[in-house]
């Protein structure tokens, strides 16, 4: 009975940081903004859920679930975020728009230096 509820509560906690990345993507006003919240989403929203299903896995017996939900969660806090930083820089040298609020061009500085 405990495992039921740790697993519901991780699972509520990743439906709603899905559920917040997606308002996010699309309240935000430029593309690099979106990946961001996308980021958010992979992180924070698949990591509890993956989490949530380790916890079935280990509780029902099936460890080849959990060591797979595990692994899968590992692999996505650890290469995602670099994968979105790839896809910014991308974005920025196909000339995506950056939103005239922003204060910041780290990507324009470095142009400027090559």
């Amino acid at each position: 009975m405990i495992y039921r509820i740790i697993m519901d509560i991780f699972f509520a906690v990743g439906i709603f940081f899905t559920i917040s990345g997606i308002l996010g993507i699309l309240r935000m006003p430029d593309t690099y903004c979106r990946l961001q919240y996308a980021s958010s989403i992979m992180t924070m929203g698949c990591g509890p859920v993956l989490i949530g299903t380790a916890i079935f896995g280990f509780s029902t017996g099936n460890t080849d679930i959990a060591f797979k939900a595990l692994a899968a969660f590992f692999f996505i806090l650890i290469i995602y975020p670099a994968v979105v930083q790839r896809f910014i820089k991308a974005a920025y040298k196909n000339g995506a728009k950056i939103d005239s609020r922003t204060k910041v061009d780290d990507y324009g500085r470095d142009k400027l230096n090559e």
